[in-house]
């Protein structure tokens, strides 16, 4: 994406001349690494935190709010973006939607697909991350591996 932006950029200071799709494909990589990127945050529990509390809190406490959170949080507002978001983009994938400029990219409909793939995305790693705090409530989590293993 850097690459593509600092060609950009030389094409339209140096050259003189510009296209749009390719300011089309920066915009697209950009909505797709924020989409489709959001549940590998998850895994490594890179999303922000106010950590007032829960730093505090003993391995169990982390687990019960991560489990309430993925329960009464991340899973409704999950379903609710899928409910409010399949007709948006079944409708761009009817009628091939494509953009608005002449010369952009036929593939508009691709890139509202990742609105749907962002919280099958998240579903899937709440689902995950439910499981192991939950093992890890019930004293059934795995132990992890010993240092000969990894």
């Amino acid at each position: 994406m850097t690459g593509i932006m600092l060609l950009i950029i030389f094409c339209s200071s140096v050259l003189r001349v510009g296209w749009i799709w390719m300011n089309e494909i920066v915009v697209y990589l950009h909505a797709a690494l924020f989409t489709l990127g959001a549940a590998y945050t998850l895994l490594h529990d890179g999303h922000v935190r106010i950590d007032v509390l829960y730093g505090k809190m003993s391995p169990r406490g982390q687990a019960w709010v991560n489990l309430l959170g993925i329960l009464l949080l991340l899973l409704p507002t999950c379903c609710v973006i899928l409910w409010f978001s399949f007709p948006y983009v079944a409708a761009s994938w009817s009628i091939g939607e494509h953009s608005i400029e002449r010369q952009g990219l036929p593939i508009v409909f691709l890139l509202k697909t990742c609105i749907l793939l962002m919280p099958l995305l998240l579903i899937l790693q709440g689902l995950a991350l439910l499981a192991k705090n939950y093992l890890l409530l019930t004293n059934q989590h795995p132990s992890p591996p010993s240092a000969t293993q990894q």
